[in-house]
């Protein structure tokens, strides 16, 4: 890091693509909306991302690149309350954000952050996503923007057609993040990291998304631990051909029949963003060869130092977009869920409530952190509510954890009461766990590796630093994984069919 001319207060970068002028703050040298990839306009949208061309002379890296194009679910009226990133926001978003730190004595840890928002919406530099203190305790920060929404996860068979055989399809977010990470292997030293030890870590979406990078061959060796925060890890994947006929409905909402590539490309980012959907992975055979389900039950993984957990309040997510009445068409409220829940006092809506966060967060974190391994796993769950929040709030809602992990409590987007101490001390607690793991790959000599025979949790409650639990929710998390075990066997018979007969 060179300081130039102008000295602490705006150090400048040497960077392989060109000088970066950044901000000294506090603890951290702080460089924002730094481009990793060519803007993916005109030609390049719903392509593989190309390289940022270098630059001469000095470029100032000052302020947040704007938000990828998105939306949330139509009956929020404000998303930014729920995660979403406020206006403006443009197709050329594929920048990065860093937090380094301004004194560190030797290479730092670097960590990659990949927001949530149901890869639909979201940004890196929302206010609670800001690193300071992690550049503080020694680790570079990395938060990213990638492509959302119908940008991010699309696929059409026009599409499919001009692209050349070996570039991914529907995958576009995933491209994103692997182009992210290929940025810091590349240019990281040059900022104060070391490009030898990556964390990269994600929550809800994002977590999701580190599930499936961990399949892909492309994205091998970018990273060299991994951390899901509320990722779940048994949503199964779409088929390419299942992902074409999606895009090629969405075209029809847009009034396109049988549209080329150039017509898909003419349409309005706004226009994109308003047609709903369910955003994820696709498996194109190119990025993704197999259901991220399957390639996990087969132990096809990158095998690095994991953590994966959950939030005990995940059915907060069932508040908006009508997910209380999709998700209890899919779960029956019984006598048999009654006894696995005799906390629901036998209430059927607090009954799918929690085995919607069993079956879809709980049991298959636990059963990723169970996969056969050389590396280790670690699991555990959050289960704390601040103080002012406890007389409404009975658990602790879905990307709660994130507040904490960050410790920026005061920057949360939902007007909550101010944190106390007690909230606060709870935040350093949790805090210096992520840092342990992205200094030396293990969160602790108190927190054992997560073996099934003996099904060790760390559970984040009012204990600072957190509590080794052992069977946690274990008889309704053995119940949901029955289950699951038969979705993984459907899973690994899509996969062999597809192969099969395409």
């Amino acid at each position: 890091m060179d300081q130039h001319h102008q000295g602490a207060t705006h150090p400048v970068a040497h960077t392989p693509s060109g000088d970066l002028r950044g901000q000294r703050e506090g603890p951290a040298n702080v460089f924002r909306g730094v481009p990793y990839a060519a803007a993916p306009t005109g030609e390049l949208r719903w392509r593989a991302p190309r390289p940022f061309p270098s630059w001469q002379g000095v470029r100032d890296a000052f302020v947040f690149g704007p938000s990828a194009p998105q939306a949330g679910p139509a009956d929020v009226a404000d998303i930014v309350s729920i995660g979403g990133a406020p206006e403006p926001t443009d197709e050329d978003c594929l920048t990065l954000n860093i937090w380094t730190p301004a004194e560190a004595p030797a290479p730092a840890p670097i960590m990659v952050w990949l927001h949530g928002g149901s890869n639909r919406m979201g940004a890196g530099s929302l206010p609670f996503y800001d690193g300071a203190a992690f550049a503080r305790d020694g680790v570079m920060l990395v938060s990213v923007n990638y492509r959302l929404g119908q940008l991010g996860f699309f696929a059409h068979p026009a599409l499919t057609a001009e692209a050349p055989a070996d570039e991914p399809l529907g995958n576009q977010a995933l491209l994103d993040q692997i182009a992210a990470l290929e940025w810091v292997r590349d240019h990281a030293a040059s900022l104060g990291g070391d490009p030898a030890n990556v964390t990269l870590f994600g929550e809800s979406a994002g977590g999701l998304d580190i599930l499936a990078l961990m399949t892909a061959r492309r994205a091998r060796g970018l990273f060299h631990k991994a951390v899901v925060q509320s990722g779940g890890g048994w949503l199964p994947a779409t088929p390419l051909k299942a992902a074409q006929a999606k895009g090629a409905a969405t075209a029809t909402t847009l009034g396109l029949t049988d549209p080329d590539a150039a017509a898909l490309r003419a349409v309005t980012p706004e226009k994109l963003t308003a047609v709903e959907g369910a955003f994820g992975p696709v498996i194109d055979s190119r990025l993704l060869d197999r259901d991220p389900i399957n390639a996990f039950a087969r132990g096809a993984f990158t095998d690095v130092p994991l953590m994966i957990g959950v939030n005990s309040g995940e059915d907060s997510l069932l508040n908006y977009g009508g997910g209380l009445e999709r998700f209890g068409k899919l779960i029956k409220p019984n006598a048999a869920l009654a006894r696995l829940y005799p906390q629901a006092n036998g209430d059927p809506e607090q009954l799918i409530r929690l085995g919607f966060r069993d079956f879809a967060f709980a049991a298959p974190a636990r059963w990723v952190a169970s996969r056969p391994r050389r590396s280790k796993a670690w699991l555990y769950a959050f289960d704390y509510v601040e103080e002012a929040q406890r007389p409404t709030m009975p658990r602790a809602a879905h990307a709660a954890e994130i507040f904490h992990v960050f410790e920026t409590l005061d920057q949360r987007p939902d007007a909550s009461p101010p944190a106390t101490e007690a909230d606060h001390a709870i935040s350093a607690a949790m805090h210096a766990r992520w840092i342990a793991f992205a200094r030396t790959g293990a969160p602790g000599a108190d927190w054992p590796p997560y073996i099934p025979a003996d099904d060790a949790w760390m559970v984040f409650d009012s204990t600072p630093g957190g509590v080794v639990r052992r069977g946690w929710w274990k008889a309704a998390l053995d119940h949901h994984g029955r289950k699951g075990r038969l979705l993984i066997l459907l899973m690994r018979l899509r996969d062999r069919l597809r192969r099969m007969f395409g």
